[in-house]
């Protein structure tokens, strides 16, 4: 579609007591670099590869890893996360996911990987010349993990993995894979413990290329006597579950954070468009229910900001000082996923429905927005998962 794209997002949210001076500047630097990448998303994974490559280039990546492995800050920060995310989601989805995967597959390394490790991988993560992934779902074991299957046997020289992943973003496109696998079989969530594999592992066959609503390299992975060294061992023996867990609540708001992007640019459609349909000799706009409906999105987008800029800060804060925070941490990540990745399912469909017609027609923004909005109350934690976490935490504190 030819309309033309509505006015660049406001700036107003950065004066927030969330954010300092460096988050501001980052934030304002990001909008300009981002509204003047133009990339080809016919061939999500094609375009997820250029993704990583630009944003490489751009120093966006160092975001993604510390300073000691060539990041751009001492720590990987929350806040950070969240601006980039918001505004790379605001315009490009696919951006957004090739981003967030450089920082959630290599997340594990950066929280346990040896020194040795981490030269070889972060620094390559933080440049765009290394694709990283994620590899924890199984057929049978998504949000139920200590149901997973996948064996890790050792060996005389290292580890055999046998089994299988599904739902593996930057299946078949990714130089690594943070895995997953069982060595207890018998230790439910404390069997488990990381490794890292080499896409070009024999025994590793990752060309099960799975084709989803809203385009994105996703793959099953089959591990057959897949041998890699002793030194793929990541972090402690029988500790992956609990360090799946540290790298999943670290990126759980920036999975926010994108929700708000999508819903912001939503509603930035709907005002664009609002302001230029033509209906009984007046706009769309001055209509009460039209403004009836955009008061609701605004409303339900603020709401999403605010709680997603709370957990972040409240990540970075424990962080920064040490100490436990006053509140609980995963139980605000939680609210600001289910609440954002919620609200901006109901903005994009309100943005949809303002549209009429030319909502559903394919190549308009919000009919692609619609696709790509429903995967995000699923991944990383589903809605349902979000609520048992915080009511369990309200029924803790009662």
């Amino acid at each position: 579609m030819n309309t033309p794209p509505p006015a660049p997002p406001s700036t107003a949210h950065l004066a927030l007591p969330f954010f300092d001076d460096a988050h501001r500047a980052l934030a304002r630097g990001l909008l300009p670099w981002a509204a003047a990448q133009d990339v080809d998303e016919s061939d999500d994974r094609a375009a997820c590869r250029d993704w990583v490559r630009r944003l490489g280039e751009g120093g966006w990546l160092r975001y993604c890893v510390p300073a000691a492995s060539g990041g751009a800050l001492e720590r990987l920060d929350s806040r950070a996360l969240v601006l980039l995310r918001e505004t790379l989601a605001y315009h490009s989805p696919l951006a957004d996911f090739a981003f967030a995967m450089q920082g959630l597959g290599s997340g594990a390394i950066t929280l346990a990987g040896s020194p040795e490790q981490q030269a070889a991988y972060l620094p390559a993560v933080a440049n765009g010349s290394k694709i990283a992934a994620f590899a924890l779902s199984e057929p049978n074991a998504g949000s139920d993990v200590g149901a997973m299957a996948m064996r890790a046997d050792a060996t005389p020289d290292g580890w055999k993995l046998d089994g299988t992943k599904t739902w593996i973003s930057n299946g078949g496109i990714a130089d690594f894979y943070c895995t997953f696998a069982k060595t207890d079989p018998t230790g439910g969530t404390r069997g488990i413990t990381a490794f890292i594999v080499d896409a070009t592992s024999p025994g590793l066959d990752t060309s099960g290329h799975i084709h989803v609503m809203a385009p994105h390299p996703l793959a099953t992975l089959k591990f057959n006597d897949c041998n890699v060294p002793r030194t793929a061992q990541l972090g402690d023996l029988h500790g992956g579950f609990k360090l799946a867990m540290r790298t999943l609540d670290i990126f759980r708001a920036s999975v926010a954070a994108a929700a708000l992007g999508m819903a912001r640019r939503a509603l930035a459609e709907a005002v664009a468009h609002a302001q230029r349909r033509q209906m009984f000799g007046h706009s769309l706009g001055e209509f009460q229910l039209t403004q009836a409906k955009l008061g609701d999105m605004a409303a339900l987008v603020d709401a999403a900001a605010l709680l997603t800029y709370r957990a972040a800060w409240m990540r970075d804060e424990s962080e920064r000082t040490g100490q436990k925070p006053s509140g609980d941490l995963t139980t605000a990540a939680a609210m600001a996923k289910m609440t954002a990745t919620e609200n901006a399912q109901r903005v994009i469909d309100m943005a949809l429905q303002l549209h009429g017609g030319l909502g559903v027609q394919v190549g308009t923004k919000v009919e692609s927005l619609y696709r790509d909005i429903r995967s995000l109350r699923i991944y990383e934690g589903a809605t349902e998962v979000q609520q048992l976490i915080i009511g369990k935490s309200v029924l803790k504190h009662a």
